[in-house]
């Protein structure tokens, strides 16, 4: 039996496989093509390695976690109580509503008269951070550092910086139902629902690289790929990023104003070194949590390229994965592409070698003694490596915000000004993470039903809400 590599999201990322609420996308994906996963239930969200010796883990039941976080930050408790509570009006408000189109007016009118409380609490957050909203609550300067490590877990920067509605999702999903890892890995959803899809009557190509988007007359009617074949639709979805969407997909095309909008507030993140390793199963003691975030020594270092690690060992909760007596260790770190260019060969692998061998010295003294002689596999990857199989510029881990952004309001959503053009995924609202890009696919559906004439449509009310949203975008 082999290892299997693969990308063992924080689980807090996958958290979304349950049976309860509106926010289960993932569970409702599945079951909309005739699937369901087998999965594995996570007692620790995430065990947090900080500065100054601090050890927070989050647990998923909320009342522990709660009971960890003011046993290190006593005179903080109403604070605490305070900032979470906020996550969780929101995450409830989010929770109730029945989830599709914020660009669809008749569907976004009726859950307003329906839940008219819940959309107010939502559009009250929607221009706001989670880091002003903690400082609203907590005043000692370690803690709302720890608040900072939440966020930069679904975001890559820190509380400022990421938007409350964004963090409310994550910090609260993980205790509503709890953590729940697929049987066989992550990669199983992927392969489900593509086999789901195929089952119920649709087509997918392998292999098949987009290099740009057709227009007719300013609409886009098809793709064309690398290979020279053609195919046309009414219908063009953009799962790429909006770098990519725009300034390669449709290179030689004037960038619409809104793009130009969203490229002020927000630039690309820099993408991870990777590294996937096979180790021996004794190297681990036997209460070690699935996933871990490092940050050792000086919270400055936090956004840092190579400053904080994190780990996943999915083999903690899925032995399957590896043969008997073996673990298999993810260890990510953010890089920037510029770190790894213009390296030939040699120099590049060189390169790899030993900066991932002092990601593995510092995990070495920090948690598992012994780890760097116990390794019995190990590939490494790099934001060159993103790049070319992930077909993302830069290999970017996605948007990240120019400066402190006023929430989601810069986000924009899935119409563009190209006809027939439609972007997904997480450089549209409500940006990163798996529950967040979910979301955007269920709009994104909604949305081109409507277009469509598969869902009911107002022109009228059409070019009212689209035109209030992108007077809303403008104030970011």
């Amino acid at each position: 039996m082999g290892i299997h590599l693969m990308l063992a999201l924080l689980s807090c990322l996958v958290s979304a496989i349950r049976e309860q609420g509106n926010l289960n996308l993932i569970t409702q994906a599945l079951k909309a093509v005739g699937r369901k996963m087998e999965v594995i239930p996570d007692p620790t969200t995430v065990h947090f390695h900080l500065p100054r010796n601090l050890s927070v883990r989050i647990h998923r039941d909320y009342d522990d976690f709660i009971a960890e976080l003011t046993s290190n930050f006593p005179h903080e408790k109403e604070g605490i109580l305070g900032f979470y509570g906020d996550c969780w009006k929101i995450f409830n408000s989010l929770n109730s509503l029945e989830l599709k189109s914020l660009e669809e007016p008749i569907y976004l009118f009726g859950q307003f008269f329906q839940k008219p409380l819940e959309c107010l609490t939502l559009a009250y957050y929607l221009p706001q951070n989670a880091g002003a909203i903690a400082r609203k609550y907590i005043k000692d300067p370690q803690l709302l550092s720890f608040i900072d490590a939440e966020c930069f877990i679904v975001s890559t920067v820190n509380a400022l910086q990421t938007p409350m509605i964004n963090a409310s999702m994550v910090l609260c999903d993980r205790h509503y139902g709890g953590i729940n890892y697929p049987v066989g890995g992550v990669g199983g959803i992927a392969k489900s629902l593509a086999e789901g899809l195929v089952d119920h009557g649709s087509d997918i190509l392998y292999k098949a690289n987009v290099k740009s988007i057709i227009l007719d007359d300013g609409k886009a009617v098809g793709v064309r790929l690398a290979d020279g074949r053609e195919f046309f639709a009414k219908t063009i979805i953009s799962n790429a990023t909006r770098w990519d969407t725009f300034g390669k997909l449709l290179k030689g095309e004037k960038l619409p104003k809104e793009e130009e909008n969203f490229q002020k507030v927000y630039v690309k993140a820099p993408s991870f070194l990777s590294i996937h390793m096979g180790v021996k199963a004794e190297v681990l003691p036997p209460d070690t949590d699935c996933h871990h975030f490092v940050l050792e020594d000086d919270w400055k270092n936090l956004e840092e390229p190579y400053g904080s690690i994190f780990l996943s060992i999915p083999t903690i909760l899925d032995p399957s994965l590896a043969p008997d007596g073996r673990h298999i260790l993810h260890i990510f770190t953010t890089s920037s592409i510029e770190d790894w260019g213009g390296l030939p060969p040699k120099e590049y692998e060189a390169k790899k070698e030993e900066v991932a061998a002092e990601i593995i010295q510092r995990l070495e003294k920090k948690l598992f003694p012994g780890l760097s002689s116990s390794i019995t596999f190990k590939e490494v990857g790099t934001p060159r490596t993103h790049r070319r199989f992930l077909a993302r510029d830069k290999g970017t881990y996605g948007p990240m915000p120019r400066g402190t952004p006023k929430g989601l309001l810069g986000m924009p959503f899935n119409t563009t000004a190209i006809d027939g053009l439609y972007c997904v995924g997480d450089s549209c609202f409500p940006g990163q993470g798996v529950i967040a890009v979910a979301f955007s696919g269920v709009m994104c559906a909604h949305r081109v039903a409507a277009d469509i004439g598969i869902e009911k449509k107002s022109r009228v009310l059409d070019t009212g809400l689209l035109g209030i949203l992108g007077w809303l975008r403008t104030l970011a």
